[in-house]
C-alpha cells in the first residue's frame, strides 16, 4: 500500500495527473497554509484569502492533466495562487462592496507584523517609480498622498498654483499607473486605495 504522505511534490503529481484523490488531499495538506498566506498578502481579507486558496486547488484538480508539462509543482501552484489574487482583485475593483472589505481588513491588519513588511515593499515599489519623475512632481506626491495634504496646503507651502500642483499630481499619476499595471498588473485605483486610503 502506498504510504502518500511520504512522497515527493513530484511522485504526488504523477499520481494526482492519474486523477488520485489521495495525492490531491496531501498535496492540498502540504501547501494550503502558504497559498492562503500568499492570496492574504494580495487580498488583505481572510475571507477571500480562504475562498481563493479553495478555488486555486479546485483549478489544480480540474486542469490536473496539464500537470504533465509541469516541472516543479510547488513553483507552479505559487504562480497559480497569486494570478488567482490578482484576478480577484481586479475584479473587486468593479465591485464596492468587496472592494470596501479589502480596504477595511487591510485597516485593520495594518499594524501586523507581515502587513508592515508587505506594506514595506509596495512602498519600495512606489518610491522607486516616483525616483524617475521630476524632484518637483515627486516632492508634491509625497506631500499629497504620503503625508495626506490637500493641493491647497501644498501650493501654500511651495509657492506655487494649485493648478500647478494638479499638474504634477497628474503626471505622477500617470506614471504610476503606466509602471503599477504593468509590472504589478493590478489597476493603481486598488494600491492607491489599500496604501493611501484613496
Amino acid at each position: 500500500m502506498i504510504e502518500f504522505s511520504a512522497l515527493t511534490d513530484n511522485e504526488l503529481q504523477l499520481h494526482l495527473v492519474r486523477g488520485n484523490e489521495q495525492a490531491f488531499t496531501v498535496l492540498y495538506e502540504r501547501y494550503a497554509t502558504d497559498i492562503k498566506s500568499i492570496a492574504l498578502k494580495v487580498l488583505k481579507s481572510e475571507a477571500l484569502a480562504e475562498d481563493a486558496t479553495q478555488e486555486v486547488f479546485i483549478k489544480i484538480w480540474n486542469g490536473r492533466a496539464q500537470l504533465q508539462q509541469v516541472k516543479v509543482f510547488k513553483a507552479y501552484l505559487i504562480i497559480t495562487a497569486r494570478n488567482h489574487a490578482l484576478n480577484i482583485l481586479k475584479s473587486a475593483v468593479r465591485s464596492e462592496a468587496v472592494m470596501a472589505d479589502i480596504v477595511t481588513t487591510f485597516t485593520d491588519q495594518r499594524n501586523t507584523t507581515d502587513e508592515d513588511l508587505l506594506s514595506k515593499e509596495y512602498l519600495q515599489f512606489i518610491q522607486l517609480v516616483l525616483d524617475r519623475l521630476p524632484a518637483r512632481s515627486r516632492e508634491i506626491f509625497t506631500k499629497c498622498r504620503m503625508q495626506e495634504k490637500s493641493y491647497d496646503e501644498v501650493a501654500d507651502e511651495l509657492g506655487i498654483s494649485r493648478n500647478a500642483v494638479k499638474n504634477h499630481m497628474v503626471l505622477s499619476i500617470r506614471v504610476l499607473r503606466k509602471a503599477v499595471e504593468s509590472e504589478l498588473g493590478i489597476p493603481l485605483s486598488v494600491l492607491l486605495a489599500v496604501y493611501f486610503g484613496a
